[in-house]
């Protein structure tokens, strides 16, 4: 199991976690400082960033969106200040989950290992999804968009926020590339920007939509 940080500084040592349990163990272990040491002391850039994105491509602020990975709720909080009223959030850490409750936010919350499908959710479900931070190495792999694309209704747009280094490493617009190749999503742009400022790391923003010729 990963061991605690000094001075509960846990951003460091994020992506040391090789399982799912140390990954859950860590997070719930940060639950309570996430929101300090993201925003406060590092001005945490993708929340917002996203959810500037998702407003370009879904004017419907009633439709149902899907926060993956949704941590304390700060891409909730973020997709609420745009307008959006029907949220749910699924994440793997119990304690990330407890924390996002209480931003009030959420119509509905449900544990979630994003890597063992399927999820607790209907086929085409959502009018849209975000996934800010969730893809990343020893966390979320790529092929959970299969999923997540099964719970988005046809035409849904899917926002995903990720670090330069995990962008770089290719896995994830990979996969992207084989789910455009297939004819299951149509990419519609990136724009590289603020990350975690606070850091120095730069992120992207990707958006797509599901196609309407496939319920997958």
């Amino acid at each position: 199991m990963a061991g605690a940080p000094q001075n509960d500084r846990f951003l460091e040592i994020a992506y040391e976690a090789r399982t799912t349990d140390e990954t859950r163990d860590l997070y719930d272990r940060w639950a309570e400082t996430y929101d300090t040491e993201l925003i406060d002391e590092n001005d945490y850039a993708q929340p917002l960033r996203c959810a500037e994105m998702l407003s370009r491509y879904l004017t419907d602020r009633l439709a149902q969106i899907l926060d993956v990975g949704c941590g304390t709720g700060l891409s909730g909080a973020a997709l609420s200040e745009a307008g959006y009223r029907t949220i749910d959030g699924c994440d793997l850490s119990p304690g990330m989950l407890a924390k996002a409750r209480g931003t009030g936010v959420y119509r509905r919350l449900f544990e979630a290992d994003l890597n063992v499908p399927p999820l607790d959710a209907g086929d085409g479900a959502y009018g849209a999804a975000a996934a800010v931070g969730v893809f990343s190495f020893s966390h979320v792999q790529p092929d959970a968009l299969d999923d997540i694309l099964r719970v988005l209704a046809p035409g849904a747009p899917l926002i995903i926020g990720l670090n330069e280094h995990f962008y770089d490493e290719g896995t994830l617009t990979g996969k992207l590339d084989v789910l455009n190749a297939a004819g299951r999503i149509e990419r519609l742009t990136e724009e590289h920007g603020d990350h975690i400022r606070g850091t120095g790391v730069t992120g992207w923003v990707i958006a797509v939509r599901k196609t309407s010729a496939t319920s997958a």
